[in-house]
């Protein structure tokens, strides 16, 4: 935005454009700053002219965000969220009274696992907070650092130094098959795991080898890999209806259960899954924030006992 000393600045228009970019509506926008329909076209008015680009334009019966809009949106939605944390009391906020809107960076597999139990949580001591669970994306991007996520749940591989990371504990990869199939009855040796089954791989990026044929290739072994899908639960339902074996996280225990799977320990030494969070600094004294934090501790840790 390009601003001039006889335009001035209004900083009302930077949380009205993160409303319209939200909402994807001029009516959601409006609602959700208390606003009328007329009063919130009309900054939309002013925020096409301070920008020089329509931000939201018509698809059909729904708006839809200009690229220039997409590409601005996570630097809007930060430099918003650093205002309102220079007016947040440092303590006693009533979080009940808290409007926000997180999301969660995190597998799969762990929204499946945590999710009802953070959903409860909010219900219970802040319903004013909405969670929305933001998959991992096969590209490596700053998430956390530009705004896009409040928090990262699961294995932190990131290396930046701005970024706050807290380890929680190790968890371990498991093997999972149809009811019934011919690697369960006997002795599951490295030898029976790599040739009796064909293995299907879960990988974002689409990989098709990973740390177990690593562990196979120290022993001299290959096991044959027949593809890969993106995330743990696609995985569960193609084993459930093949004799491919799956590997998955403790995580996804409950919902290779609940598909009626078999589960094993692999005969393997994998190496562990360090479990963490990790989060921007710009949100260490917001209570919200650690609220949150701490209710993704709580949630992460009553699923490892009852997993």
């Amino acid at each position: 935005m390009r601003v001039t000393q006889s335009s001035g600045l209004d900083l009302n228009l930077l949380v009205a454009l993160e409303a319209l970019l939200e909402e994807q509506s001029v009516g959601g926008a409006a609602r959700r700053l208390h606003l009328s329909e007329p009063a919130m076209s009309r900054t939309l008015g002013r925020i096409r002219k301070a920008l020089g680009d329509p931000v939201l334009v018509r698809a059909g019966r729904r708006m839809v965000p200009t690229p220039r809009a997409l590409a601005v949106r996570a630097e809007v939605s930060a430099v918003v969220e650093r205002a309102r944390a220079l007016f947040v009391p440092p303590a006693d906020t009533d979080l009940r009274t808290v409007t926000r809107t997180f999301t969660v960076l995190c597998h799969d597999a762990v929204a499946a696992a945590c999710g009802p139990d953070l959903f409860a949580r909010a219900a219970r001591d802040a319903p004013g907070i909405r969670l929305r669970f933001l998959a991992e994306s096969h590209v490596d991007a700053p998430l956390l650092r530009e705004g896009t996520a409040d928090l990262e749940v699961g294995v932190i591989d990131t290396v930046a130094p701005e970024v706050h990371a807290e380890p929680l504990y190790e968890d371990r990869m498991m093997g999972a098959v149809r009811a019934g199939h011919p690697l369960l009855e006997g002795e599951l040796t490295p030898e029976r795991f790599a040739r009796d089954a064909d293995h299907l791989v879960v990988s974002r990026r689409g990989r098709l080898r990973g740390p177990v044929d690593e562990a196979l290739a120290a022993l001299g072994l290959t096991r044959r890999v027949v593809g890969s899908v993106g995330t743990f639960p696609a995985s569960l339902f193609v084993v459930r209806c093949t004799d491919l074996t799956g590997l998955i996280s403790h995580w996804s225990v409950p919902m290779a259960r609940a598909l009626g799977l078999a589960t094993f320990e692999v005969p393997l030494p994998l190496p562990p899954l360090p479990v963490g969070l990790a989060w921007h600094p710009r949100h260490d004294v917001d209570p919200a924030h650690a609220w949150l934090r701490d209710a993704v501790r709580k949630s992460l840790a009553r699923w490892s006992r009852e997993g």
